[in-house]
């Protein structure tokens, strides 16, 4: 489509995005700023992901999910703080290729996601992209005042935990770069269509959040893969870490893979965009985690432990942080620090 008939930047608000401005707070985004207050005795939480096309997704993936995709990694960063979503600003940088129809199912994805989990568009900015389409997405969620959970505050003693099951989106995105994989690792294709879902629309744990605001020292989400993020837990609390490999949460069609290529758990342990929740919970309010966990229809599982850390200086402080990923046959896993980067 020619640029000189596609809507201008004002016209394209009024059609796709007004309709998602629901809070009276947004002020149907004919100002250029909108207006929110907390509710009472609770503090703001504050975050922001960019997603853009050849980092994060694929050009030819569909518009709708990728708007899915921008939102809800911020979602889940909330849900690991223990918030409750309230709404999202939005800046969309568009390529020189983008089309009415894309905008349409881009919109129709946010509106989709923001009935699912309750939040509304509060406004944000429209621009042009120099290359491929880029998606910044700033949520906000509520907490009782001084109460959020930091990543920063593990514990010797406390349990570790984390929702749902490690490695699918990583190994999906193995499967969209190398398609022939699947017949190797013996998928079926329910199996093949589980992994590459994962690695598309993450799942935000908004329901776990109450029970991560109760009962977790430190929570955050694993976007980046467990040996990673578990380092930053440990570098910023000062803690080490000891994981059992055989206990980390896997699905079926990941055991496959395993049993196919058992080297693929450094995918599974180093790989990014689980969008999971990793906590550290007091071994005394462990039992009432599961049990809440299990109320919320969120499965948790206990993968290991927090320890001292030994004792160092300076970068000496920084390599004693470093988890510990033990297997039960004997030896460690060593996935490194590798991790996805998105930079």
């Amino acid at each position: 489509m020619p640029t000189s008939n596609r809507p201008g930047e004002d016209d394209l608000i009024a059609r796709w995005f007004r309709p998602l401005a629901t809070s009276p707070g947004a002020l149907a985004l004919v100002d250029d700023c909108a207006e929110l207050s907390p509710p009472p005795g609770h503090d703001l939480v504050l975050k922001t992901d960019a997603v853009a096309a050849g980092v994060h997704f694929f050009v030819d993936d569909d518009w709708g999910a990728v708007a899915r995709k921008a939102l809800r990694v911020n979602l889940s960063d909330l849900a690991a703080k223990g918030a409750a979503p309230i709404g999202y600003l939005l800046t969309l940088a568009l390529p020189s290729d983008w089309r009415e129809d894309d905008l349409e199912r881009f919109a129709a994805g946010l509106s989709a996601d923001q009935a699912a989990f309750g939040v509304s568009l509060h406004g944000g900015d429209t621009i042009r992209s120099p290359d491929g389409l880029i998606v910044s997405i700033t949520v906000f969620g509520a907490v009782p005042t001084g109460r959020m959970v930091r990543r920063a505050a593990a514990r010797p003693g406390d349990v570790l935990y984390v929702s749902g099951t490690l490695g699918d989106a990583a190994l999906g995105l193995l499967l969209r770069t190398a398609p022939d994989r699947a017949a190797g690792w013996r998928l079926s294709s329910d199996e093949t269509g589980h992994l590459a879902r994962r690695y598309l629309l993450p799942e935000p744990r908004l329901a776990l959040a109450p029970a991560v605001l109760a009962r977790a020292g430190a929570a955050m989400d694993v976007s980046d893969g467990l040996g990673l993020d578990l380092a930053r837990m440990c570098r910023g609390s000062g803690v080490a870490a000891e994981v059992d490999v055989d206990a980390l949460p896997l699905s079926e069609a990941a055991r496959r893979v395993l049993g196919a290529e058992p080297d693929a758990i450094e995918v599974i342990v180093g790989g990014g965009d689980d969008y999971e929740i990793l906590a550290s919970v007091p071994a005394a309010a462990a039992a009432a985690f599961e049990v809440e966990a299990k109320e919320a229809g969120v499965a948790v599982t206990p993968i290991g432990r927090i320890v001292e850390a030994a004792a160092g200086t300076g970068a000496q402080t920084a390599a004693a942080a470093v988890p510990r990923f033990v297997r039960r046959g004997g030896g460690d896993l060593r996935p490194g620090l590798r991790g996805f980067r998105h930079f």
